[in-house]
């Protein structure tokens, strides 16, 4: 891997160490410079786990990606720049309050000394900063609180607290997954009706002072407490794809 090469894409012009700081500024980098997005499921362009291939995507085309790209790829980076990072699988909480499959999601655990972090640029809003491993402690970050607790004997669980209520995100487990693991559920997150990914398109980044997020239909931009909306006919949605994210999509013919 190229490693400045990545590291100028995410605006990283520091010097790299192994250390707590090092994580957390490399998690926000990425957030702030690259988007997550599902935007080749609904241009007829098939996404692989081949780390060439989405570091070609995301580091030389200056494209986003879902979570098995963007995790994937960060995951390479941390573990080339020397960090102990392993890639989890996580199942998504629903509004059915129910959770997905197996692999369904895909997350970086990182550890430094004693220490574990659930490290996380794929999942749309979540949290700015990686998460310490301690369970039943509110854990602040400029997204918001997330608190960790047991899902019965084989998960761990992290949620969101709105006041006293904890509203779960997703389930996780610790043990190392490979790569390859993931990829029935990439295929099915591309190709199924019942994956919320194939229904609408929707690409979304961070900035210093809120977010920007854009579908089918609609843009939204969130800037410290002002939120604008504009609503448009689908046929526009690449003219503001270029104007806000600076991507032009093609769409490629089928094979």
């Amino acid at each position: 891997m190229d490693v400045s090469a990545y590291l100028k894409r995410i605006n990283y012009h520091k010097k790299v160490e192994i250390d707590v700081t090092t994580l957390f500024e490399l998690q926000r980098a990425h957030l702030l410079s690259v988007p997550f997005e599902n935007l080749d499921i609904h241009y007829n362009n098939k996404i692989v786990l081949d780390m060439d291939i989405i570091f070609d995507k995301i580091v030389v085309r200056k494209r986003g990606g879902f979570c098995y790209e963007l995790n994937g790829l960060f995951h390479a980076l941390l573990k080339e720049i020397g960090f102990n990072v392993c890639i989890i699988s996580a199942r998504v909480h629903s509004e059915k309050d129910q959770y997905g499959k197996e692999n369904d999601h895909m997350a970086i655990l990182a550890t430094i000394g004693m220490e574990q972090f659930l490290v996380d640029v794929g999942f749309g809003k979540f949290s700015f900063k990686p998460l310490p491993l301690k369970l039943n402690e509110a854990l602040l970050d400029d997204y918001g609180t997330f608190v960790f607790d047991n899902y019965n004997k084989d998960y761990l669980r992290v949620c969101t607290q709105i006041d006293d209520l904890l509203v779960p995100q997703y389930i996780f487990g610790t043990k190392q997954q490979e790569l390859s693991e993931f990829k029935d559920m990439c295929s099915y997150h591309q190709t199924s009706d019942e994956s919320h990914f194939t229904k609408k398109k929707v690409i979304s980044i961070s900035t210093e002072n809120g977010r920007i997020t854009l579908n089918n239909t609609k843009i939204k931009i969130v800037n410290g407490a002002k939120t604008k909306e504009i609503e448009f006919n689908e046929d526009q949605f690449d003219v503001y794809l270029k104007d806000y994210f600076d991507i032009v999509m093609k769409i490629e013919e089928p094979k």
